[in-house]
């Protein structure tokens, strides 16, 4: 397994241990997973860089670099849907959204084809990725106000969650635009005509 390979497994690894980190309200638990989720975003974008630099693009790294990714958004959107920061409804919008990306994805390999993702799909994960870090900053502001520097209110808090949440909802139409248009584009994949 070569390098890009190996980041984009790592970053899977990491997925789990943000995740886990998300769940203890503590200042230094906030910060280490805010650490964890930087670091896991920066290996999407070297591995990547790795591979083209040195010629190691491999149909493991196309198929597996996108799943990687949306293991590490859904499991910080899961965690945040369990704490109450985040509406359920948003989050099925982007699970759906993905096992439909990805069923595609798998039903191409079937057909021996490999589907890259798309600069939508990029965008998308971007902007869900601002979001996370945003979500991720709001913790960290909630926990120290409360339990460090005595400063936060119920208004502070009541403010952010409205930020959040029109975050969110950029999210979630960004989702749905990118879902549709790679659906679209490939079409067929899924379609009943045979394609020479």
């Amino acid at each position: 397994m070569n390098l890009p390979n190996k980041l984009t497994v790592l970053r899977i690894a990491l997925a789990f241990i943000f995740m886990v980190l998300l769940f203890v309200n503590s200042m230094p638990a906030r910060i280490t997973a805010l650490v964890i989720f930087l670091f896991a975003s920066f290996t999407d974008a070297l591995d990547g860089y790795v591979a083209k630099k040195n010629n190691q693009v491999t149909d493991f790294g196309k198929l597996m670099d996108p799943i990687a990714d949306k293991i590490l958004v859904l499991a910080a959107f899961l965690a945040f849907v369990q704490m109450g920061i985040v509406q359920a409804w948003m989050v099925v919008v982007i699970i759906f959204r993905e096992i439909a990306v990805t069923s595609l994805r798998i039903l191409a390999l079937t057909k021996g084809k490999v589907l890259q993702a798309e600069t939508g799909g990029k965008h998308k994960t971007a902007w869900q990725l601002f979001t996370i870090l945003a979500i991720l900053v709001f913790l960290m502001l909630r926990t120290g106000g409360k339990d460090v520097f005595r400063f936060w209110t119920s208004g502070a808090e009541a403010a952010y969650k409205d930020a959040i949440f029109f975050v969110m909802l950029l999210a979630v139409a960004l989702t749905i635009t990118s879902g549709l248009s790679y659906l679209l584009k490939n079409r067929e994949v899924y379609s009943n005509e045979k394609t020479r």
